[in-house]
């Protein structure tokens, strides 16, 4: 154990600075250190975990009631295409004028559309209206 001011002569001498690492230890632990270098060494190491980490974007898929069975089957190899990459689809079914009357054509739209992409796919938020808008998100399977 050597006293606070012996370590900062020590600390002085070597040209570095004494930098406190457990303050709440019986007695407190100091080390001698570059304290600038250090902290530079942190942030080198949070940006390099920054830029792993792997974030998940959400592709949007815009569906209408009428949409027909071809373009159907389009819209859903593009969201297999997404699904593919790793990323979340959000289905976007816009309704207009007197097609708000008939919402359960949207819900049975959704499902048809998942239904496609059942093998590559879950869902992650059941279809809910907001607005003149019914969104659904779709999530990839976990390969196993």
């Amino acid at each position: 154990m050597v006293t606070v001011e012996d370590a900062r002569s020590r600390a002085v001498v070597a040209g570095y600075d004494l930098v406190e690492v457990a303050a709440e230890a019986k007695p407190p632990v100091c080390r001698i250190m570059d304290y600038g270098k250090f902290l530079f060494e942190l942030q080198k190491r949070e940006r390099q975990t920054k830029a792993k980490a792997h974030k998940v974007d959400t592709k949007e898929v815009r569906l209408r009631p009428g949409t027909g069975g071809g373009d159907l089957e389009i819209k859903a190899k593009h969201a297999r295409e997404f699904l593919a990459e790793g990323h979340k689809v959000a289905i976007m079914l816009q309704f207009r004028g007197r097609e708000m009357s008939h919402k359960e054509l949207g819900i049975e739209m959704i499902r048809k559309f998942s239904g496609m992409l059942d093998d590559v796919a879950k869902m992650e938020q059941e279809p809910r209206m907001e607005g003149r808008r019914m969104n659904a998100l779709l999530a990839p399977r976990p390969h196993s």
